[in-house]
């Protein structure tokens, strides 16, 4: 699914934040990528989703490679991706239901179609009775939950997480990320950046360490 060979991404001169990364995660699989502050997680997801070119190096998602992969294809690969951040980024301003389908509408995706996505998704993460509430009318678990439906609605072939539970206190940040195994379970390849040891020690899965831009340890916990 993610082949990347010898990355390295500097910003500058006197910044390098990744630094000849080779990696292999393999169709199926949930890896975590762990590291402090500083330490190339954010920077290596938006490698993965095309925000950031590498400097040098190869990196190969889902069978495409992104040096040939010209600017106005990138939505087209971003399509078989979903996205969850730290911070939402909702539409506040837009319905649970409208938040969800977004990306299908603007793809034209039938009315109909639309509607059972949104159910089916928001029941698997327990929202479908929300499905007319706003965002600022939810709590802080839910509307990260609105996130992942969002981020699934569309029946991505991977899903990156960065930070994902940054926000949520350890009862709503284990729930979010049994919903993360449930997903990977149905065969989505699933990528979490988390600084958060005892969350990784509870889920369990593949450990991607990363120090100031480098792999460090690679293990399955």
């Amino acid at each position: 699914m993610i082949k990347m060979f010898h990355v390295t991404k500097r910003y500058d001169r006197e910044y390098t934040a990744l630094s000849d990364l080779s990696l292999h995660i393999p169709k199926g699989q949930f890896a975590f990528v762990t590291g402090a502050s500083g330490a190339g997680k954010t920077t290596l997801l938006r490698l993965l989703i095309r925000e950031e070119t590498a400097t040098t190096g190869q990196i190969i998602v889902n069978g495409r490679n992104f040096a040939s992969i010209p600017s106005h294809q990138i939505p087209i690969l971003r399509r078989n991706m979903g996205f969850v951040f730290q911070d939402f980024k909702l539409l506040k301003r837009k319905t649970v239901y409208e938040n969800v389908t977004f990306v299908l509408h603007v793809i034209g995706v039938s009315a109909k179609i639309q509607r059972k996505r949104a159910f089916e998704i928001l029941k698997m993460v327990g929202l479908q009775h929300k499905m007319h509430s706003y965002p600022m009318q939810l709590s802080g678990g839910e509307q990260q939950r609105v996130a992942i439906a969002r981020a699934l609605i569309n029946e991505p072939v991977l899903l990156l997480a960065d930070e994902p539970t940054g926000n949520l206190d350890p009862e709503l940040a284990l729930e979010i990320m049994q919903i993360f195994k449930r997903i990977n379970a149905r065969g989505t390849t699933v990528l979490v950046a988390t600084h958060d040891k005892e969350m990784i020690h509870r889920i369990k899965g593949r450990v991607i360490q990363l120090d100031h831009g480098r792999l460090t340890e690679d293990v399955t916990v």
